[in-house]
């Protein structure tokens, strides 16, 4: 079975940066999409980032565009999600997913077939 284990979540406050993490049990890692989602309190899930299976494309949304940024390195079976300036509206639980027939950027959460924990990141004002 899958496992997908993030990291780097926290306390921030607004204007700072923090770096999750995102590690990978699958072996097939580097051949999939991968993509970051986060849910606030009584708010739906809502897609953050995406990756290609080879690093070459992302798309993030429109709320974080210029602010984070998704990375990937095939070679240690992890993604990243840089966070900079963040903002009290950023404070979510943040999930890492993974694609097992995917290698295109996408943002529809039935594309992901494995999902983490989730973090949390808690940004002050």
């Amino acid at each position: 079975q899958v496992q997908l284990v993030e990291s780097g979540g926290g306390l921030v406050q607004a204007g700072g940066s923090l770096t999750l993490s995102c590690a990978s049990s699958e072996r097939t890692f580097s051949r999939f999409t991968m993509g970051w989602f986060r849910q606030a309190p009584g708010k739906e899930r809502e897609f953050v980032a995406s990756i290609n299976w080879s690093g070459s494309s992302t798309y993030v949304a429109d709320s974080v565009k210029g602010r984070f940024t998704i990375s990937r390195d095939n070679g240690k079976n992890t993604a990243y999600l840089q966070m900079h300036n963040l903002k009290p509206e950023d404070t979510a639980v943040y999930s890492c997913a993974e694609s097992s027939r995917i290698v295109i950027v996408t943002t529809d959460l039935e594309d992901y077939d494995y999902w983490g924990q989730g973090t949390q990141v808690t940004v002050s004002s």
